[in-house]
């Protein structure tokens, strides 16, 4: 009984965990290029009770006898499918169409990684730098910041698919600049470590980031100017998970309840 107390305690706090991830996503179903997260769960030890023997005929009883000790969160996974193309007026908004990522330059000197398109021109010392909304340097196809000289007019810029940004001449043609806005890939996108303002951090398990500009091995992903990539965030299928993840709370809540009753008549006994 003593078990069943600590097993239903396990699937408690493993369904406190999944109504957390629940609520962390509906709380994202805003916020641009985020990737809803799932808990993943897997079983504790299991105990031997009592292993395969024979019966007092000499049958050999073949399965032995197992009880599981609970359950735990395994992993929380994020699903990389692709949001939906919002329209904004912004000339620096872009949507990712594929598997990519934005690259940007952190404060600490680090590369970090987002699907968040929201970018914005601000001043610098050698004239304007494309970056996010938290101010950090978009990268280029070759690593370097995005920084345009002041004899170019902002608004006039476009962004062709494969991220080329392009200016017109004096013909009013378009004519490409030389820069590239870097969009990378990683084998493993489930194995980026997840930071705050929808940014992600390369690590061994998602292996080294791949550019596109550099590699024909991989699919390439589209730039497209004037929209955001929204949030992949199902709101009824999240409040469908947190029912359930309600209900199997609630259940584990009365196995907790019936081992305190059982626990109680079996003292009462030697009253």
């Amino acid at each position: 009984m003593v078990r069943s107390l600590w097993t239903a305690a396990t699937g408690m706090i493993a369904q406190q965990t999944n109504v957390d991830t629940i609520a962390n996503n509906l709380a994202n179903v805003n916020t641009a290029g985020y990737k809803t997260q799932v808990n993943e769960f897997k079983s504790l030890l299991y105990q031997n009770i009592q292993t395969k023997t024979t019966s007092a005929n000499g049958e050999t009883k073949p399965g032995s006898a197992q009880v599981g000790l609970g359950v735990r969160n395994a992993s929380i996974s994020s699903v990389f499918r692709t949001g939906n193309m919002i329209s904004n007026d912004s000339d620096t908004a872009f949507a990712l169409d594929g598997k990519g990522f934005f690259a940007v330059r952190g404060g600490d000197g680090n590369t970090y990684y987002t699907r968040n398109g929201n970018l914005k021109f601000t001043l610098a010392a050698n004239g304007n730098m494309l970056a996010n909304s938290e101010g950090l340097p978009v990268l280029d196809a070759q690593g370097r910041p995005i920084v345009l000289p002041d004899t170019y007019i902002l608004s006039r810029i476009e962004v062709s698919k494969d991220g080329e940004l392009c200016y017109p001449d004096a013909n009013e043609n378009l004519q490409r600049i030389g820069v590239r806005i870097g969009v990378f890939q990683f084998n493993n996108p489930n194995g980026l470590d997840k930071l705050a303002d929808s940014l992600y951090r390369q690590t061994a398990a998602s292996g080294q980031a791949i550019n596109e500009a550099t590699s024909n091995a991989v699919e390439k992903t589209s730039v497209i100017q004037g929209y955001l990539e929204g949030s992949n965030v199902q709101v009824v299928d999240e409040m469908v998970n947190m029912i359930v993840a309600q209900r199997a709370y609630e259940l584990n809540s009365k196995a907790i309840t019936a081992s305190d009753e059982m626990l109680q008549q079996a003292n009462n006994l030697r009253r």
